[in-house]
């Protein structure tokens, strides 16, 4: 029996649902089912009183809880101990708008924290790098969540969301964004991609003139082309550094406006690989100074 999957009972128990510990766990509600109908196979005794719709924990299951807990706790600070070296490879795939924002800072974090941690990053598009994690191709990727579907072989930790914008030339006037995409021609970030699918809805649903002129696969392609005043574009907010190289103007699309899940994404059977827990911890690392300097 996993000592992960006690993890999650405790996660079922604090939250009160089984969606509750699938939000706290990062997995899919039917996965942590699953892992408690194999506790109840295993002890051979019902651990919940499912009538109604809430599930609600026998003695058992909080007897199981309270004698694990300890002990549990006590393993895991053995696990994070910084006396413990973390190495090995981890082969991590990374879509191109996270390759230059995202992973310089992560390495930078891992080569201080776990120098003995070799990371060889893979670069692809969100559908290719999950499809390369499922087939173990890689060992885990940062990628846009997809909005539905789904797989109980995956588990999701979310990193931030990043919320579309309208990007328009430096020296353009208009204020307002159908004024601006009846001025300028769209120049479409690449609409295979999830953040192109997402922009394209948005235009097409809110935008009566949009003249779309080419397709780019690469976000600091759209923005230089946007940069030196030949159209206007609907992505994710580029950073700082790409703005600085590429001057534009940033106008935000309103209450509605579409955003992108960032989530490192990995294998559920690697689920207590301590290398990964060191790339979540660089991660989370980067991600919580960005937002605390968007705050800013």
């Amino acid at each position: 029996m996993k000592m992960s999957f006690f993890d999650t009972l405790d996660a079922v128990l604090r939250s009160g649902s089984l969606a509750g510990a699938a939000r706290e766990m990062n997995v899919t509600p039917s996965a942590v089912s699953m892992q408690m109908k194999q506790l109840e196979a295993h002890f051979g005794q019902p651990l919940f009183d499912r009538a109604g719709l809430r599930v609600r924990p026998t003695t058992l299951a909080r007897e199981i809880v309270g004698v694990l807990h300890e002990p549990m706790q006590r393993v895991e600070a053995l696990r994070s101990r910084t006396s413990t070296q973390v190495e090995g490879r981890v082969r991590l795939g990374v879509i191109e708008t996270m390759q230059s924002s995202l992973l310089p800072t992560a390495t930078m974090y891992l080569r201080k924290h776990y120098p003995a941690l070799d990371v060889r990053p893979v670069r692809g598009r969100t559908v290719e790098l999950i499809e390369a994690v499922k087939a173990g191709r890689l060992d885990a990727a940062v990628v846009v969540r997809p909005s539905t579907g789904g797989s109980q072989r995956l588990v999701w930790h979310p990193v931030f969301r990043n919320e579309l914008v309208l990007v328009a030339p430096p020296h353009a006037v208009e204020a307002r964004v159908p004024a601006l995409f009846k001025s300028h021609d769209w120049i479409r970030f690449d609409p295979s991609t999830s953040g192109g699918r997402l922009a394209m809805r948005w235009v097409t649903k809110h935008v009566r003139e949009a003249r779309a002129t080419m397709d780019l696969q690469s976000v600091q392609a759209v923005v230089a082309m946007v940069s030196a005043g030949l159209g206007v574009s609907v992505l994710q907010r580029p950073d700082a550094r790409m703005v600085l190289a590429y001057p534009v103007r940033i106008l935000l699309l309103g209450r509605d406006a579409p955003v992108l899940q960032i989530s490192l994404m990995s294998r559920t059977t690697d689920a207590d690989s301590r290398q990964l827990a060191a790339l979540r911890e660089a991660i989370d690392s980067v991600a919580s100074a960005g937002t605390a300097a968007a705050r800013r």
